[in-house]
């Protein structure tokens, strides 16, 4: 499932884990691997001026998402649909790290929950009522504890050395 992960903000993040997670809300909620996600990391100017444009409030919020008006952008004939674009996640690390100090836990904890939350957004999800809250919060709860259980390998960024095989007694080593 291809998740793109961007970070145009001016605190790291891990890119990875963010990709990951994503992928892995994908695949339990059984969207198609073919979607295309994109996840854009924006500094607090840049996520003031969405959230004023697209949700008319004034500063900067957590995360907003941008969904595509069409999940299925193939053909209805087309035998083989090609990819189709999910949408747009964006998150605002520095908003994430004063989130995470309040709440007691790490910026990387909140990012994967903004990031599992806007998701859930691009899949229809809500919270504007109090029983669409609790489905939507439940369920991301959910994810994310499922997310933390599986195993996975770490991620390091490093290449790892091809593993040569043992050279047999019968063949010569070079001089």
């Amino acid at each position: 499932m291809p998740v793109e992960v961007s970070n145009e903000s001016e605190i790291a993040v891990d890119e990875a884990e963010l990709a990951g997670i994503c992928r892995f809300v994908l695949g339990k909620m059984d969207v198609n691997p073919m979607a295309e996600l994109s996840v854009l990391c924006v500094d607090v100017e840049y996520m003031s001026s969405l959230h004023e444009r697209w949700m008319g409030e004034k500063g900067p919020t957590d995360v907003l998402a941008f969904p595509m008006d069409e999940l299925d952008t193939a053909r209805p004939d087309d035998p083989d649909p090609g990819p189709a674009l999910l949408g747009d996640v964006v998150l605002c690390p520095a908003v994430a790290v004063r989130q995470a100090r309040a709440a007691g836990h790490t910026m990387d904890d909140e990012l994967v929950l903004l990031a599992t939350h806007g998701v859930l957004h691009l899949l229809g999800y809500d919270h504007m009522e109090p029983d669409e809250e609790k489905e939507m919060f439940g369920l991301q709860s959910q994810l994310i504890e499922s997310w933390r259980s599986a195993p996975r390998e770490p991620v390091t960024g490093e290449e790892r050395a091809p593993v040569k095989p043992a050279p047999s007694s019968r063949e010569q080593t070079p001089r």
